[in-house]
């Protein structure tokens, strides 16, 4: 029976850093465009148009975002995986 969890080597432990500072910036970069956008609301009395159209547009651009960076992350995954198999056959 196993009692205590696995432990973890640094290089998972440095993985999670990198996922809370992007959720961190997903979440700041939607609080700024919400503030600009009651900004904007409140300088043209439109309330809450502005603010929902920007916080909608920011969300997506995330999401935009996050998908190219995934992207790019398995290209570069998979490019190093088929060098290492190469390095092996060869």
């Amino acid at each position: 029976m196993k009692l205590l969890p696995t432990r973890h080597t640094i290089e998972d432990s440095q993985h999670s850093g990198d996922t809370l500072g992007r959720g961190m910036d997903f979440a700041l970069v939607i609080l700024v465009f919400l503030g600009l956008g009651a900004l904007i609301d409140h300088w043209l009395g439109t309330w809450p148009a502005f603010a929902v159209g920007l916080v909608v547009f920011s969300t997506v651009g995330q999401f935009v975002r996050m998908y190219y960076e995934y992207n790019a992350t398995m290209e570069r995954l998979e490019t190093e995986r088929a060098a290492a198999r190469q390095g092996r056959a060869g």
